[in-house]
């Protein structure tokens, strides 16, 4: 019954509104009054400021910058060989597994279609269709910049408006298409991998979304679809990022879903529903096809 309650709350409150407040909020230097609402999050989510660059909440005037906060150097390893991707969040598997038709997997029964996912662009969706995707959970006491799981071009990003239902499981397991409905920002990267997409979803309450080569995404939210294009690798103005290198970040938590081409690689058997993450761990490796070695006449009957 309070699940329930809970999810119908969702339809009803204003919840452009009430992002648009706790944006206001969480960028004011309060002083005391923003250190104590600091102190009482870290407190209620059990936030480890040992792993902070700067451990003191005095640091953080306010809460934003307390929120995004930068690890201190060696606190994310990235996983080492060129085969191998890195994690790109801290969080929690919330599913992962391949393409099928055109459609992802959300949580018992609920699909939604990559070409929805992808604001109706047919043909990025047809070239993931098949393919592997993860998505990623990054709850309130996590980590919340988001960083590369491999060495990238950026070819295009697109902001897509969209609803801000909250992205936690209980949501996730009974709002229909939730992904796919939420405003996010689609960044899609040339790799050795071949195409990989990397998606920031918003949610209630996440006050921005940023990204490091465009600064704030979101807001102002005006409701329409934003795209642009960049350079290939080795033209001018090219945007090149590093694996383990940061690429955006969440101004209040959220969800990261990653789209990678069919054949190209295969998550990391340790990883499955549920399984808590780390940036740089390992995420996924490379699928490699070997020729096929030629067969002796010996051998063939």
């Amino acid at each position: 019954m309070l699940d329930r309650i809970k999810i119908k709350l969702q339809y009803l409150l204003p919840k452009q509104g009430l992002t648009r407040l706790a944006g206001w909020g969480a960028e004011r230097r309060g002083a005391m009054l923003t250190q104590w609402v600091i102190k009482a999050f870290a407190g209620y989510y059990k936030v480890d400021m040992k792993e902070a660059q700067d451990p003191s909440f005095s640091a953080y005037p306010t809460f934003n910058e307390f929120f995004v906060r930068p690890l201190r150097a060696g606190a994310r390893p990235v996983v080492s060989g060129l085969d191998m991707l890195c994690l790109p969040a801290d969080g929690a598997v919330s599913q992962l597994g391949p393409i099928s038709d055109g459609k992802l997997f959300q949580a018992k029964g609920h699909f939604y279609t990559l070409e929805a996912l992808l604001a109706g662009n047919y043909q990025l969706a047809e070239q993931f269709n098949e393919g592997m995707f993860a998505t990623t959970y990054l709850a309130p006491r996590d980590y919340h910049r988001v960083h590369m799981p491999c060495d990238g071009v950026l070819r295009e990003m697109t902001y897509v408006p969209g609803d801000l239902f909250s992205v936690n499981p209980l949501t996730a397991a009974n709002v229909p298409n939730l992904f796919a409905r939420n405003e996010r920002v689609i960044c899609v990267f040339d790799t050795e991998f071949g195409p990989m997409v990397q998606i920031l979803v918003g949610a209630t309450i996440v006050g921005s979304i940023e990204t490091v080569w465009a600064g704030q995404i979101t807001p102002p939210r005006e409701g329409i679809i934003k795209r642009w294009t960049y350079p290939v690798a080795g033209a001018e103005g090219a945007i090149s990022l590093e694996k383990g290198q940061e690429m955006g970040r969440f101004k209040l938590g959220s969800t990261v879903i990653n789209l990678f081409a069919a054949n190209q690689v295969e998550f990391v058997p340790q990883l499955k529903n549920g399984t808590v993450t780390r940036m740089g761990e390992p995420f996924a490796e490379a699928v490699r096809h070997r020729a096929a070695e030629p067969v002796s006449a010996e051998s063939v009957i």
